[in-house]
């Protein structure tokens, strides 16, 4: 009886000991989203955008060349990334929230929790309307303003107190846009000593404190910057970097768009008629372009903050960082402003690894995707596995040895089921929901000007790539509205059920 006592207590003492071991080894995760950052930053091509800090990053660790996006715009694309599953499975194409419709999908957050560790949050992690925002199983999520914490959590990024530039007309529909010259103008210069009164100034300085502070578990510290979402205000110093006069302009090609499957050719023609009335012919162009640029430097400078901080903490060598955009963003490529289309300039996005587990300055071209990050942490965190199927695959063996990396092709969902593009490193395949195509070749097509979708002989190329798409599609969810369906509780809020 003593012994069988003895060996229960050594089982008990081993396996809390091996516990506390697994726990320690954990890495910390530092989780850096920006807004409609394209991959114009200096680490990727064609790397028009000053962003030394990026840069840094990418040089100690993997930077993902051929990675894109889980959805075309924001609310998608941040659901996928935070739930692990793709629109198609969820039927979240658009603006539905995903906590709301599915309380028993487990987010992200919500994993790292269960494994132990801290959650930390704030920013733009989640869309930026009221309600958006996952409460569940953070250990702290930043707001800058009791207005926000008893409203619904909405982001606020450029409310009332926010600085505004000094010139133009304050567009209130817009949260500060000012008009000069053509309503579509979102872009300004403010003083360099109004930096760190701007949102994501402050956030970020939070987070800085953060990685200050002491962790005696693991943590979870996940910080959004609204930056270069529109509208493009960044300090006067970030505008200084750029000569506007020597700023490459998007590749445009006159007859691009005639290629196009109908109703898309119309659609597009019409929004590049009105993109060349109020850039090109208005002269804007340029000015919107350096706008972008200097909010993408900014950004940049916030993650600078960050990166400083956490290598002069005591977490630097047991912490892995991930910088994602949630989309891209067109400046005049294919006549395009904006983003919510399946083309290169939306859906590659910067996508950059570094750290704990992760190989150094490696550039690998293989197709990745955000939806891969859920699994990934899985893998590389010890995380237990959430019930939901995860769409995505584990990157940690490519993290380790990109060189062993292997292409794949690649899923983004559109706005709609059935309806969808499918990328590798020589392809991208469009597939409209009235099934009209797109083909393009790459590698000789950067810029996707020639649509080889009716050429028959890529008959079989296309029947390829749609193999890689999925066999059924999930019926768009209800889309609650908030004014309508969003509680108010104090602090706390949450959706009514949809009937």
């Amino acid at each position: 009886m003593k012994l069988h006592k003895l060996l229960l207590s050594l089982i008990l003492i081993f396996s809390m000991g091996y516990s506390a071991i697994a726990q320690k080894q954990r890495p910390n995760v530092v989780f850096i989203a920006v807004d409609d950052m394209n991959d114009w930053v200096g680490c990727l091509s064609p790397g028009h955008a000053i962003t030394p800090n990026i840069d840094r990053l990418a040089a100690r660790g993997v930077n993902f060349t051929n990675a894109h996006t889980a959805g075309t715009y924001c609310a998608p694309s941040r659901a996928s990334i935070m739930t692990g599953q793709y629109a198609s499975t969820t039927g979240i194409y658009k603006y539905q929230v995903y906590h709301a419709l599915y309380p028993k999908l487990v987010p992200l957050q919500s994993s790292f929790k269960a494994a132990g560790y801290e959650t930390f949050g704030a920013g733009k992690l989640y869309h930026h309307q009221d309600g958006f925002i996952d409460v569940r199983d953070w250990s702290e999520f930043f707001l800058r303003t009791e207005r926000q914490r008893t409203s619904g959590w909405p982001l606020d990024s450029w409310s009332s107190e926010m600085p505004m530039p000094e010139q133009g007309i304050k567009d209130n529909s817009n949260r500060g846009a000012y008009e000069g010259g053509s309503g579509l103008r979102k872009w300004g210069a403010l003083p360099n000593d109004q930096e760190d009164k701007m949102a994501d100034a402050i956030r970020t300085n939070w987070a800085v404190s953060k990685l200050k502070e002491k962790h005696n578990k693991p943590f979870f510290l996940g910080l959004g910057i609204y930056a270069p979402h529109l509208p493009n205000y960044a300090p006067q110093k970030y505008y200084d970097l750029y000569d506007r006069n020597t700023i490459p302009m998007p590749a445009q090609k006159d007859d691009d768009l005639d290629d196009l499957p109908e109703p898309m050719k119309s659609k597009m023609i019409k929004e590049a008629r009105a993109y060349n009335r109020n850039y090109k012919e208005s002269g804007l162009e340029k000015e919107s372009v350096h706008s972008y640029l200097a909010s993408i430097s900014f950004a940049d400078a916030m993650i600078g903050r960050v990166l400083d901080a956490l290598e002069a903490s005591p977490y630097a060598d047991n912490t892995i960082v991930v910088l994602w955009s949630d989309n891209g963003f067109h400046y005049g490529e294919k006549g395009h402003y904006g983003k919510k289309v399946l083309w290169q300039r939306t859906s590659n996005i910067p996508f950059i690894w570094a750290g704990a587990g992760v190989a150094k300055g490696k550039s690998p071209d293989v197709a990745v995707s955000l939806v891969d990050m859920y699994p990934t942490f899985v893998e590389m965190c010890n995380l237990p596995k959430p019930k939901q199927k995860l769409d995505g695959v584990s990157l940690a063996a490519t993290l380790k040895k990109p060189n062993k990396g292997k292409d794949r092709d690649v899923y983004l969902p559109f706005t709609e089921p059935n309806a969808y593009a499918i990328i590798n490193k020589d392809w991208r395949y469009i597939k409209y929901a009235d099934d009209s195509e797109e083909l393009y070749a790459v590698q000789e097509d950067r810029n996707e000007w020639f649509n080889l979708a009716e050429k028959p002989e890529y008959a079989s190329v296309k029947k390829s790539l749609r193999a890689a798409a999925p066999k059924t599609f999930a019926k768009p969810a209800r889309q609650h509205i908030v004014k309508r369906d969003l509680v108010i509780e104090g602090e706390r809020y949450h959706w009514k059920t949809l009937k």
